[in-house]
């Protein structure tokens, strides 16, 4: 073989490989991978103060609690959840907020006087 034509069998053989080569890059499959969001942050917890705490009494049998009220320092968010227990290991009762204005039904089961040794409040957003 003459010295020319190796140049021209080697860029030949040089445009067939990289044609290979495009062609198959055509054909691979993609993948799509949608945005998302990652991080790290850190914030405080802070608890509420309770007051202006007033345990109204059923009418027919001031034995019983019928329902609990009191405010909180600020209102929290909505949709929070909020529990009330008045002994330890007693009951949890669930609360409704209106403007940071809390009021508690102890009816069922039904909380009494004599049972009631304390007071545990649970606000979680």
């Amino acid at each position: 073989m003459r010295k020319g034509s190796q140049k021209v069998w080697l860029w030949r053989a040089v445009a067939v490989a990289v044609a290979v080569v495009g062609a198959g890059y055509a054909y691979t499959a993609s993948s799509t991978v949608p945005n998302t969001n990652a991080g790290d942050g850190a914030g405080t917890i802070s608890g509420y103060v309770v007051s202006s705490v007033k345990y109204n009494l059923n009418s027919s049998n001031p034995q019983n609690i019928d329902t609990v009220t009191f405010s909180l320092d600020s209102t929290p968010v909505s949709g929070s959840t909020i529990k009330m227990q008045l002994a330890a290991s007693g009951s949890w009762y669930s609360c409704t907020n209106v403007a940071a204005a809390v009021t508690c039904t102890t009816t069922s089961p039904q909380a009494t006087v004599a049972a009631a040794t304390q007071l545990r409040v649970v606000v979680a957003q």
